[in-house]
């Protein structure tokens, strides 16, 4: 069955060559050419959403907002704006990962790949649990527990902080986990786990500000402690 992604684009000439590119690497391509109708699309089921920032009817940050209150897909922004903060203000927002025009069709689609390894089924995961203080993770059903109350968590937090329960209390660096979450040519850029990982303390600590699991090991990277 032919994944399907979902491109948020108001440009019709990039929504066309997008459209071609990804169809020839055998991708189902959703089109909307405004905010109101990427979300009205996500009763379509797409696997992967794509999501320029600057769109007619609102920003891409209200969208991928919009979308995370309601949906766990995988998001790429999609932005001209080369400006760091920009691209962490669209992480913060709830995008899993991020790519600046113009596009290149073979790295969109490697990314859109990568990711989508992530959301692989069931049944290809080897069963895994672990319990760190009040947190229970199963990795298998893809669910974390906080003294036993479910936290909503996006695909891309629960395998950050699934890499984090496996490294058993090891300090992880930036580029492993880069490595291991996002898995494409991600090395160096360490915004993508700096950002998750602040969305990640939002759920699983009682105070973001003061974590007690996810802990910061000064110029080396993070670790998971029993809290």
């Amino acid at each position: 069955m032919k994944r399907r992604v979902l491109l948020v684009e108001d440009d019709p000439r990039v929504r066309r060559v997008l459209r071609l590119a990804l169809e020839d690497e055998g991708y189902e391509m959703l089109e909307a050419a405004t905010g109101r109708e990427g979300i009205a699309a996500l009763r379509l089921a797409p696997d992967v959403v794509l999501l320029d920032l600057m769109l007619p009817d609102t920003d891409g940050f209200g969208v991928c907002r919009c979308i995370r209150r309601d949906s766990a897909v995988p998001v790429i922004i999609v932005t001209a704006r080369t400006d760091s903060h920009d691209i962490v203000a669209g992480l913060e927002a709830g995008a899993d990962d991020y790519v600046t025009k113009p596009l290149v069709a073979k790295e969109l689609s490697a990314r859109i790949r990568a990711l989508l390894r992530r959301t692989r089924s069931v049944e290809d995961v080897v069963f895994e649990a672990f319990t760190v203080g009040e947190l229970e993770l199963d990795v298998e059903a893809a669910t974390c527990r906080r003294a036993g109350v479910e936290l909503s968590l996006t695909r891309t937090e629960f395998r950050l902080l699934a890499e984090l329960a496996r490294a058993e209390g090891r300090v992880c660096s930036r580029d492993h986990l880069l490595e291991k979450v996002w898995g494409y040519g991600y090395f160096g850029d360490s915004r993508l786990v700096d950002v998750h990982i602040r969305r990640l303390r939002k759920k699983v600590e009682r105070d973001p500000a003061t974590p007690e699991y996810v802990v910061t090991a000064r110029g080396m990277g993070y670790r998971l402690v029993p809290g």
